[in-house]
């Protein structure tokens, strides 16, 4: 699984903790934390690779995964649910629309007809198993005659 690192230069203002002190809680262009992609763990072990997303607030129903080719693509889209109390009078509404979409190219070592995930505590976990022949063997003693 190919993993691209990049170094980003440190572009956030002197004073952008003046505006948190202020009361200003919105990303903003400088604030690195936000992407609008939620967050992923990638892992390798002998047997497999595992892809932990995290996306609370979520439900299983709500998430896609999908594989094409080598390509395995997670996506979610969650539209905004109108229901309201007949009693009660909205005056602000943050819960709203909200999609993410994240691809990962996989290696051909592979199997992808045994991929599988789960979905538990806002955390998805996708188990990527590697073929026989891609998995590392153990070390070999040959006896000399």
């Amino acid at each position: 699984m190919t993993l691209v690192k990049f170094n980003q230069p440190n572009t956030k203002p002197a004073f952008s903790g003046l505006l948190d002190d202020l009361g200003f809680d919105f990303p903003t262009f400088f604030d690195n934390s936000y992407s609008g992609k939620p967050p992923v763990n990638i892992s390798e072990n002998n047997d497999n690779f595992t892809i932990e997303v995290s996306a609370p607030g979520f439900s299983k129903e709500d998430i896609k995964v999908n594989i094409d080719n080598k390509t395995l693509t997670i996506s979610s889209e969650k539209k905004e649910e109108k229901g309201n109390k007949e009693d009660s009078i909205v005056t602000r509404r943050e819960f709203g629309y909200s999609s993410f979409k994240r691809s990962f190219t996989l290696p051909e070592t592979v199997n992808t007809d045994k991929i599988n995930a789960k979905y538990d505590n806002g955390v998805l976990s996708i188990l990527i198993p590697k073929r026989e022949e891609a998995k590392t063997k153990p070390v070999r003693t040959v006896k000399i005659s």
